[in-house]
């Protein structure tokens, strides 16, 4: 019922504490020199002994995509984003390489990128050609089952306010090919100017958005449905709504978190859906204004509310949404989980900061790569 794991049978709807999903994509690097490998396809191949279908390729020969299956418990959820790091990076090793969650690469020549060989990629080549030149980057995606479009499309027009804050909290790609970019983000800089990427635009109706997907198909603009990437998406296979904002969390516990506040978001929006509320119409200059903000400084400076134009504290932002989703935590019972770690977060800094503070004790990007390495599979928090 989620795109992460196919499903023989419909699965009930749980609109109180819906299943949740999450896909995550990988950097392969060499261990010697820590530049990207473009040896993926080897990770894959030998991942999915144990993995199966959960593991796949990407665009880019640099990187590896794992899913995990749908669940409502987050405890759950958790251990199973650990589960395929461990196995992942276990394939890595039997192959000489390894993997890290990082939305960037730290080191290699990665521009243009090799590209993996597949009739749609050649096709999206054919389309959007040099756009695919910073493409060596990963997201997590976390998938929330909500079968009613209608509803998910609805949904999406009050996901995007906070946006920018699930951008600034997961933030894990400060360096590009071994500088720091000055962002705690530049993977969503690197995603935003694809044309059909970045937020949704607002939709009054699903009508109203299979008319827009309609004339960007006849337009060109598209290559399939797989192309709207959009960072919240209804599924065009499965009774999901994706969540794809942000960067990959440094660890399974940070996507832990992103998937239980995702959910929250997406209850708390039923709610309001369901009570006639089409969601805020926001200015598209703001909301993109915001993007960069948080792009920018992560969790260590200022946000801008889209809803507002206010510049307040990345904190007082993530206050904010913790407040605006706090019944929807406490109904699905993730709400010491959440508090919890995001105390954790504040003090210790977003996955940016810490690739920064292994920059800085020795200036070496390649300590950054060693420190990612550890970081994937083993976690953070005490």
């Amino acid at each position: 019922m989620t795109e992460t794991a196919e499903s023989p049978q419909p699965v009930p709807f749980d609109a109180a504490c819906p299943l949740v999903g999450v896909e995550e994509e990988y950097l392969v690097v060499d261990p010697l020199t820590r530049e990207v490998s473009p040896r993926a396809a080897e990770v894959i191949a030998q991942a999915a002994k144990e993995l199966g279908e959960r593991t796949s390729t990407e665009i880019t020969r640099y990187q590896v995509e794992a899913k995990t299956p749908p669940s409502a418990d987050l405890s759950d959820l958790e251990e199973q984003v650990r589960r395929m790091r461990v196995a992942t990076a276990a394939a890595a090793r039997e192959r000489g390489l390894a993997v890290v969650a990082s939305g960037t690469p730290v080191l290699g020549d990665v521009v243009p990128p090799l590209i993996t060989d597949h009739p749609r990629y050649d096709i999206g080549i054919a389309t959007y050609r040099s756009l695919h030149d910073e493409q060596t980057i990963c997201a997590g995606h976390v998938h929330v089952h909500l079968p009613d479009r209608e509803q998910a499309v609805l949904v999406s027009n009050h996901l995007r306010p906070w946006l920018p804050v699930l951008i600034a909290m997961t933030a894990n790609s400060p360096m590009w090919t071994g500088r720091d970019t000055g962002y705690a983000s530049w993977r969503t800089l690197c995603w935003t100017k694809w044309p059909v990427a970045g937020p949704p635009p607002y939709f009054s109706s699903l009508a109203e958005f299979d008319e827009l997907i309609g004339r960007l198909t006849e337009a060109g603009v598209l290559v399939d449905p797989g192309t709207i990437f959009w960072d919240v998406r209804p599924s065009s296979r499965l009774p999901t709504l994706e969540i794809r904002v942000t960067d990959v969390p440094a660890t399974a516990e940070e996507s832990a978190l992103l998937a239980a506040v995702v959910r929250a978001l997406v209850v708390t929006a039923l709610g309001r859906v369901a009570a006639g509320d089409p969601g805020p119409r926001l200015s598209a200059e703001l909301l993109r204004a915001a993007y960069w903000r948080a792009a920018r400084d992560g969790l260590d400076g200022h946000g801008i509310s889209p809803v507002t134009g206010e510049l307040l504290t990345a904190g007082d932002l993530l206050d904010a949404l913790v407040r605006h989703s706090r019944p929807a935590l406490e109904e699905t019972g993730d709400l010491e989980m959440v508090t919890d770690r995001l105390a954790w977060l504040r003090a210790t800094g977003t996955g940016a900061a810490r690739q920064r503070a292994a920059l800085a004790k020795q200036g070496r990007p390649a300590d950054v790569v060693d420190y990612l390495m550890e970081q994937t599979t083993s976690g953070a928090l005490g």
